[in-house]
């Protein structure tokens, strides 16, 4: 049998603080940008496009949000 462990470091003080806070940020940013882009991609269709793909213009926000967040707004 087989056995696996991982382990996870964390740093400690304020130093941990900050890379935490560094590592927040960076994902805060790369899912208001996932946003963003889907938002503009699917804005830029027309309205014919959308109604092929079963999407109206209403709808366009909720998909983006949830395509960057996972979840219904």
């Amino acid at each position: 049998m087989a056995y696996a462990s991982t382990q996870q470091t964390r740093g400690f003080g304020l130093f941990g603080q900050i890379a935490s806070a560094f590592g927040s940020l960076s994902a805060a940013w790369t899912r208001s940008r996932v946003y963003v882009r889907t938002y503009n991609e699917l804005n830029a269709l027309t309205t014919r496009e959308l109604a092929d793909l079963g999407i109206s213009r209403s709808m366009i926000t909720r998909l983006a949000y949830e395509a960057a967040y996972g979840r219904d707004v």
